[in-house]
């Protein structure tokens, strides 16, 4: 399974979202190489029931806990965890309530770009939202990107 693999499956369950993190970078034009798909996800109800079914579909599982545990992928649970890093027989997937230095799905919206993919028409965060949620997680990794992506900003 690829990356596209998963915004297909999304994009056919017609599920809200908008493509943060490794891969919206690399929609504007970075370099790096990422293994799972991010998203912020709308939290209105219609749309948890249809992730929470895709991901039931998928088997989805959190990639930090021990295998063989209760785990139950569905609107209930996406609604009450801000953060789920999965891994689902379509590949890596890490779900998002809010980004920080962007917001909510609603707010990350107003300003995404959308682009067009063979898996289907997605919203990516723009590239100042990008850099925004790069500055605001401050991690070592994010700092270090923000470097290439504040230079294709200024391309």
């Amino acid at each position: 399974m690829t990356l596209l693999d998963l915004v297909a499956g999304l994009v056919g369950a017609e599920v809200r979202f908008v493509i943060v993190g490794g891969v919206a970078g690399v929609a504007h034009g970075s370099r790096r190489v990422t293994d799972d798909l991010d998203i912020l996800y709308d939290t209105a109800p219609d749309n948890l029931d249809r992730l929470g079914a895709l991901l039931q579909r998928w088997h989805a599982y959190p990639r930090e806990i021990e295998a063989g545990l209760p785990f139950i992928a569905d609107a209930r649970t996406l609604r009450h965890a801000g953060t789920l890093t999965l891994a689902t027989d379509a590949g890596l997937l890490d779900l998002f309530h809010e980004v920080k230095g962007v917001g909510d799905y609603h707010a990350a919206a107003r300003d995404a770009l959308t682009i067009d993919l063979p898996a289907g028409r997605v919203q990516v965060l723009s590239l100042d939202q990008l850099i925004a949620a790069k500055r605001a997680a401050g991690r070592p990794k994010d700092r270090e990107h923000l470097i290439e992506l504040e230079a294709l900003k200024r391309l």
